[in-house]
Formats: structure tokens, sequence, C-alpha cells
């Protein structure tokens, strides 16, 4: 039998990502010249491609190359180690781990920046895969990224023949929609950077609102 496989998002599941990545931020819309947004809006940079939120907020079309490579300047001179696993994570993925599962961070950050963090703050060790997006987060959804790690690890999709248990693991609707496409429930996080009711309107299957309870409610939906 094939063994239970968890795809989780980085930022806002695992980690509290948003200190780097909302400075990082602020960083290129101050070096573009331009009004930095209230920090309610600077929070929801946290999940979706960096390539779809500046556009998003304000930044011109003609001048979102430029931000990008104005926030990557600030988040690799130190941003994307300004961030910290959430209390009880480790904890959650040992017990998943026990329990038979497969487990693989799927996140719509890059891989190159998602792979190295991942072993900074010691989660390489707890899941079995790490998949981001490419560089160029434009080219890629969550959609995508799921794709690869299904394909990657040699998983039957769901329905076909062989095919086991599986379930994403997400703090923000791009998590719930990027499974869908996969014919995947996704379970959502309360303690990320959702707005109210996001998870919800989204679809996911539910949403646990403490990282203690997340093991269980994992393994209730496999």
């Amino acid at each position: 039998m094939t063994s239970p496989l968890v795809l989780l998002d980085l930022d806002g599941t695992l980690m509290d990502s948003a200190p780097g990545i909302t400075a990082s931020a602020a960083a290129a819309y101050r070096a573009l010249d331009l009004q930095v947004p209230d920090d309610a809006t600077l929070r929801s940079f946290v999940g979706p491609p960096i390539t779809d939120s500046f556009p998003a907020h304000g930044v011109p079309p003609e001048r979102v190359g430029d931000a990008v490579a104005a926030y990557r300047t600030a988040y690799t001179g130190g941003g994307m180690f300004d961030a910290a696993v959430f209390d009880g994570v480790p904890e959650v993925l040992r017990e998943l781990r026990a329990a038979g599962c497969t487990l693989a961070v799927a996140t719509s950050k890059p891989e190159v920046f998602a792979q190295p963090i991942c072993e900074r703050f010691d989660l390489t060790g707890l899941v079995d895969a790490v998949f981001g997006a490419p560089l160029d987060e434009a080219t890629s959804t969550k959609a995508d990224v799921i794709e690869r790690a299904l394909a990657t690890l040699d998983v039957p999709r769901p329905g076909a023949p062989g095919a086991g248990p599986m379930l994403m693991v997400g703090d923000r609707e791009h998590d719930v929609h990027g499974a869908a496409v996969h014919a995947l429930d996704c379970l959502g996080v309360a303690w990320g950077y959702a707005a109210e009711g996001e998870l919800e309107r989204a679809g996911a299957v539910a949403v646990v609102d403490a990282v203690a309870d997340l093991a269980q409610a994992v393994l209730a939906r496999l």
C-alpha cells in the first residue's frame, strides 16, 4: 500500500516568515520611490508569488521586474532568514512520520530559497523532500509545484490505480486552489496569513486552530 502523502506549505504553515518578507517588500517599494503599503497589505505578501503581489498593490506593470529585483536584494541580504518555525511544528512532523506519512514541503517560494531556509531551520531532516517554484515565480502556480512534487515522488494521482491517501496543508487560498487542480483536499491552518474566512471561502475541508491539533487533524483526513 502506498504510504499517505502530506504536502505542506512553508510560509504561514510551518514557519512565521512574515518579518523578513514584509521588510523586504517594504524595501522594494522604497527603492522604487513608491508609497510603502500599510502593514496589513504587506502581510498579505506572505504566501502568494511575489510577482503577483507587487502588481496587485500599486506597482506599475512595467516596474514589477525592478520591484522583484529590489525585493530579492533585501531578501537574500538577510530577510530570508528573518523567520522562525512555529512552536510545535517539529513535533507535528515527527508524529506524522511516525504514523507512516511521507512529508513534502510544497511552497510558492522559489526552491533556491526554500531549500536553504529549511536547512537553516532544521526542517530538512523532518521531511522527505522540499519543492518550490522556479526563480521566475511568474511562470509557476501552487498547482505547478504540487504537480512536480507528485511527479518527482512518483505518486499516483488521486483516483488512479494504486493511489494512496494524500492531503495538502496550507494557510492561504492559493494552497486550496492549487490542491483542487489535482483533486486533493486542503486542510487549512488558522495561525498563518489568511484573511478572515479566506480558507473557508476557497473550499478548505477544515481549518485547524492550533499547531498542537494539526497532526490529529491530518491523520483524520487520510
